[in-house]
């Protein structure tokens, strides 16, 4: 079997396509650090220098989605899913301006899932 760590819901795929529309190439980031810390903010590729600290878990409707090594530490045994919710945070994220944000919803990988991300 093919297991991920990433999904997004429809609403959120939708919001995405929305700003792909205006604002391409996009990447996912989840810090850790300031502002929303573990929220994963949508940014233009120019503007993020992602180094050798930073990890791709995979992509999201063609958007990369990267992870600092220390909060992947903290996430590593999690499936993540990428939604939104009504309300601005307070990052540099590309949907802030539209009244809504990207979270973060999680659950445990499944004993078959973390024999997976084991064996890689």
């Amino acid at each position: 079997m093919n297991f991920t760590r990433l999904a997004i819901t429809n609403k959120a795929i939708d919001l995405l396509n929305q700003l792909k529309a205006n604002h391409e190439p996009l990447i996912f980031h989840q810090s850790g650090g300031c502002c929303d810390g573990s929220a994963p903010m949508l940014l233009e590729k120019k503007d993020m220098y992602l180094d050798e600290s930073d990890i791709l878990l995979g992509n999201l409707e063609g958007v990369n989605f990267y992870m600092n090594k220390d909060q992947f530490e903290y996430w590593k045994h999690t499936h993540l899913t990428i939604d939104i919710t009504k309300g601005r945070g307070s990052s540099f994220s590309l949907e802030i301006p539209l009244g809504c944000r990207f979270i973060i919803k999680s659950r445990l990988l499944t004993n078959e899932e973390n024999r997976y991300f084991n064996s890689i």
